[in-house]
């Protein structure tokens, strides 16, 4: 079984959502009720529309300042990568929906989307994760 990590989004990964207060960890369609959920694939679709500088808006200040210090042609690169690898809002909810897992604590929260897939040469899998920290000043 070989395993590909993918990042998508992993740059501008640490959203902006609110309400989260006690540990709990929520699964599937659930997620999309949540503000984090809500967030992440309202992210991911600006990523995947191209639209880099909306999208960045969803992050912390420290994620929007060290794309802001990263050369032209860095965030270019960074950016063309992230949206090869991102998916519209819909594949996306439809991902969370069948392999998401949203794990809350306080102000921390991580979303974590792995998806295993088969074909005639074996099998993959795909993570992408999306965190966020109370450490990080995030609003989550």
């Amino acid at each position: 079984m070989k395993h590909r990590g993918i990042a998508t989004a992993g740059s501008l990964a640490f959203l902006l959502c609110s309400g989260s207060v006690a540990a709990a960890e929520i699964k599937g369609a659930a997620i999309l009720d949540h503000p984090c959920g809500k967030t992440a694939v309202k992210q991911m679709g600006l990523v995947h529309a191209g639209k880099m500088e909306d999208a960045n808006k969803l992050s912390t200040k420290e994620m929007q300042d060290q794309w802001k210090k990263m050369p032209a042609k860095d965030r270019d690169m960074m950016a063309g990568m992230m949206k090869q690898m991102s998916a519209t809002e819909q594949d996306f909810s439809n991902d969370i929906k069948s392999n998401g897992v949203l794990a809350v604590d306080g102000q921390n929260a991580t979303l974590t989307v792995k998806k295993t897939t088969k074909d005639k040469s074996g099998s993959s899998t795909s993570s992408m994760t999306q965190s966020s920290s109370s450490t990080a000043k995030s609003a989550w």
